[in-house]
């Protein structure tokens, strides 16, 4: 069998945003959100299903998932696979917007009482944080008493390239889910450790064979799309180190370069670097005095 790419945003949409198999969205925010007991969900409202768009519509197309409970508190989840830069500013901004939408113009101020909380959940397929562990929760902390006394926001960020674990360490649902978004492509049969419900279901969606040709056609625009944005990055990339090049690696700063130069580099340490070089200091202590990378010191010491 060939599966679909979960990190392709049409195969994101469709595997975990289908009105007739909620009960993946259902296990999946479940066991992000550790959520059991009185909290567990039983059952989601799709506010956007999932619907096949025309291509020439695409670029004005979110393929996120947004969905609510029965207590009408509203879940986010985005698929990201780029990092584009204030993505995490993004997060802020979808998540405020859709907590403000859920007062239309002209309401009062007693309607704030209203408000319901929202879940925004990430998945991205870069590192965003310095934390070690691949999933890591954002609450709004009181810093005296650590307590969540502002519940309405609550941010989960999943950090694809922190995940490292083989079959043989799926502990948890939400590993298996991970794993799943993560490797199914890269997968011809169901594995062992997947043979429960919600996770057949999902590798059943995710099998290309039962696709329509305008969802493999658009799959496919989508991930061409999707190689064609990350070739452009590197070629400008390619394209700004050589221009560093020729200009000096000062330049190359003022151009966002990053090739062993640090971004926060000003001048005003780049000339004590070179003082500090004229007068004997070694680069080790240079490093420590500037914050200049190491590279970058041997660089303006070949100068």
């Amino acid at each position: 069998m060939q599966f679909a790419d979960p990190r392709n945003d049409l195969a994101f949409k469709k595997i975990f945003g289908d009105e007739n198999h909620k009960n993946i969205l259902i296990s999946f925010l479940n066991s992000v959100l550790d959520f059991k007991n009185n909290k567990e969900i039983i059952e989601v409202t799709l506010i956007n299903p999932y619907q096949l768009p025309d291509i020439k519509e695409l670029k004005e197309t979110i393929l996120d998932i947004k969905a609510k409970n029965k207590n009408d508190e509203e879940f986010i989840i985005e698929m990201q696979r780029r990092d584009l830069g204030d993505f995490t500013k993004r997060s802020l901004y979808y998540t405020a917007k859709a907590y403000v939408q859920q007062l239309p113009s002209g309401k009062k101020k007693k309607d704030y009482e209203n408000l319901k909380k929202v879940y925004y959940i990430a998945i991205v397929d870069f590192e965003i944080f310095d934390n070690l562990h691949y999933i890591s929760r954002h609450l709004i902390i009181n810093q005296e008493t650590i307590k969540q006394d502002l519940e309405d926001f609550e941010f989960t960020f999943i950090e694809l390239a922190k995940f490292k674990k083989e079959l043989k360490d799926l502990n948890s649902t939400i590993d298996k889910w991970i794993y799943f978004i993560k490797n199914a492509s890269n997968l011809t049969i169901i594995p062992k450790e997947f043979k429960q419900k919600p996770f057949e279901e999902a590798f059943n969606i995710a099998t290309q064979t039962i696709w329509s040709e305008k969802e493999l056609e658009i799959y496919e625009y989508m991930a061409l799309k999707a190689f064609d944005e990350e070739n452009a990055l590197r070629t400008a990339e390619r394209k700004g180190e050589k221009r560093g090049e020729e200009r000096g690696f000062e330049k190359g700063i003022e151009k966002g370069i990053e090739k062993g130069i640090e971004k926060g580099a000003k001048q005003r340490d780049i000339e004590i670097a070179k003082k500090s070089l004229l007068q004997g200091l070694d680069i080790q202590t240079i490093k420590i005095i500037t914050g200049l990378s190491e590279e970058f010191i041997k660089q303006i010491n070949r100068e």
